[in-house]
């Protein structure tokens, strides 16, 4: 049995600074038992890292000012692996990984990381942080690269303590203990203003294994992370209403998807729903993350996952147009789910704000994640099921479909970019179809919707330039683009 996981906890910085004197405060929260795949582990474990809850430091950092030991957060680990575990730390600002700067609210001045002396240029402000471990204890932590006095905060995931081998002694044991403080020079010209920023610390095991991998980094377009949710699967019936009452209407948000970490840009359109601005690039063509897809990450019944990861074909399929049923290589391109992702992260013309990447193409057995494939029992009817986030969903088509409703909501007259337009509040990339071969990529989008429209094919939203068409329509062996929108 081979286990790959890491737990993380996030630490927050909150920095208060006016001209005349600044107030600093430390906040640390749990994001425990977050399961990342990073290293394998023969035996099956049980490790767990805790935070000390919502304790709050503050210290008055007059400008031209060093202040150090700025109150304390202790994380805790809990392990039973005989081989030890690392802990890696990595900048967390704006959640971007890698970002070690503290960033501020009011005109994004920021407050660049280094080590906190008095020493060097004092007109340059810079943060830090240092770690102890608890003395004394059977199985105690030891720091590594550095971090037992002040140090910079890393841009990359960096160690900061390991320990070889023991087994924790339960709740009460203290040799996993970890105390993070805080440092900060804020230099003479510095803004008054209130900064943020962060450490995420990930426990993985054994302690000899690589760092974790880093996910990647928000759009450019939409640095304003959803408020008080990370990913798209933490959006329930129960805070969709609290959610989308914290969005201002036509802005700009980034959220994550937990199946693979990829940031995608979303915003509260007119019609009241939330919509991805990008386009769905889950990579089906990496066996890690087909296996992964399960019916709490994704819009999906057990039964279309075994159909999609199998790509057996039935011997009584088959697929007819115009009368005629069409030779054998067409007909298992309907049922067998295909997806493209050469074009995976690679942009082309663009409107709006999202990252203009192409994506992932999809014919509508994949899309659908399995379940509509048209094998005798299916293929009539709407698409029940998709490759959305759980509780996200394809769009409907029709008059009453959701695109058909955005279409009447923005001024279709106008062309992409103007910033009234459909395309323009979509953000729809061009990024064409695949038809056998790549078909009008940088000319037009094509995007699935659920609908169906009869025997032959699907609807789909056609976007130009200068053209919107809401209830176009093609062959399910297509591969084209998806949107989801929030759908609980």
């Amino acid at each position: 049995m081979s286990i790959k996981k890491s737990y993380t906890l996030t630490i927050s910085l909150f920095t208060i600074m006016a001209l005349s004197g600044a107030v600093l405060s430390s906040t640390v929260f749990a994001d425990t038992n977050t399961a990342q795949d990073n290293v394998a582990v023969n035996v099956p474990v049980s490790c767990t890292m805790n935070g000390t809850g919502m304790t709050s430091h503050t210290a008055n950092i007059p400008n031209g000012t060093y202040e150090a030991n700025i109150g304390t957060t202790t994380l805790k680990s809990f392990c039973n692996d005989s081989q030890g575990f690392a802990i890696y730390a990595i900048g967390y600002t704006n959640e971007e990984y890698g970002n070690t700067t503290l960033i501020g609210a009011n005109g994004g001045q920021t407050i660049v990381t280094g080590t906190a002396t008095t020493t060097g240029n004092p007109d340059v402000s810079n943060w830090a942080i240092k770690l102890e471990t608890s003395s004394g204890a059977t199985y105690p932590l030891t720091l590594d690269n550095g971090f037992g006095s002040y140090s910079s905060v890393p841009s990359t995931y960096t160690k900061v303590a390991h320990r070889d081998s023991g087994t924790d002694l339960g709740s009460s044991a203290t040799g996993a203990s970890l105390t993070t403080t805080y440092a900060a020079y804020i230099s003479k010209g510095q803004k008054a203003d209130t900064y943020d920023g962060k450490v995420k610390f990930t426990l993985v095991h054994p302690s000899d294994e690589p760092a974790p991998a880093v996910p990647p980094a928000p759009p450019t377009s939409c640095r304003t992370p959803v408020p008080n949710v990370t990913y798209m699967q933490d959006i329930t019936s129960n805070n969709k209403a609290a959610v989308l009452a914290s969005l201002n209407e036509e802005s700009a948000y980034y959220i994550r998807d937990n199946r693979d970490e990829e940031p995608y840009c979303v915003s509260k359109l007119k019609d009241g729903n939330l919509w991805m601005l990008d386009n769905l690039r889950l990579d089906l063509t990496d066996s890690t993350i087909l296996n992964s897809l399960t019916t709490t990450n994704t819009h999906v019944d057990s039964a279309s996952l075994i159909s999609l990861r199998s790509g057996n074909r039935n011997a009584g399929d088959q697929y007819a147009i115009w009368g005629f049923t069409i030779w054998e290589e067409y007909n298992d391109s309907f049922y067998q789910a295909q997806a493209n992702a050469d074009y995976k992260d690679t942009t082309t013309t663009s409107y709006g704000n999202g990252s203009g990447k192409i994506g992932v193409y999809y014919n509508y057995c994949a899309a659908t994640a399995g379940s509509y494939c048209y094998n005798e029992s299916e293929g009539v009817g709407d698409a029940l099921y998709d490759l959305c986030p759980i509780n996200w969903r394809m769009p409907t088509s029709g008059l009453s479909g959701e695109y058909n409703t955005l279409y009447n909501y923005y001024n279709t007259t106008q062309v992409a970019t103007e910033s009234a337009s459909l395309q323009y509040k979509l953000s729809t990339p061009l990024s064409g179809e695949i038809i056998g071969d790549l078909y009008q990529q940088g000319s037009e989008g094509d995007f699935w919707t659920s609908t169906y429209r009869d025997s032959d094919g699907m609807y789909n939203l056609w976007i130009r330039p200068s053209n919107v068409y809401p209830n176009s329509s093609s062959w399910r062996n297509v591969s084209m683009s998806i949107r989801c929108l929030l759908g609980v």
